[in-house]
């Protein structure tokens, strides 16, 4: 379940809440307010692009073998 992050319009309470997406704008403050606006949480963040906007490749593993040497075969 989704945690979402908010805050009270009448007490300016900030909170956060762990609920089903499709009652994420249904939340109600400690103090019982229903005019709770969803604050963007500070955990949303982009991903990387290269210089002309396009999405940066994947790393790829480093070490030989099958499977980036990890296990020692390589």
């Amino acid at each position: 379940m989704p945690a979402y992050d908010y805050r009270c319009l009448t007490c300016d309470e900030q909170f956060e809440r762990r609920v089903p997406a499709e009652m994420a704008d249904d939340v109600l403050c400690s103090q019982g307010h229903d005019q709770v606006k969803r604050l963007l949480s500070v955990f949303a963040v982009g991903r990387a692009t290269s210089s002309l906007g396009a999405p940066a490749p994947a790393a790829m593993p480093t070490g030989g073998g099958c499977c980036g040497g990890g296990c020692g075969c390589g």
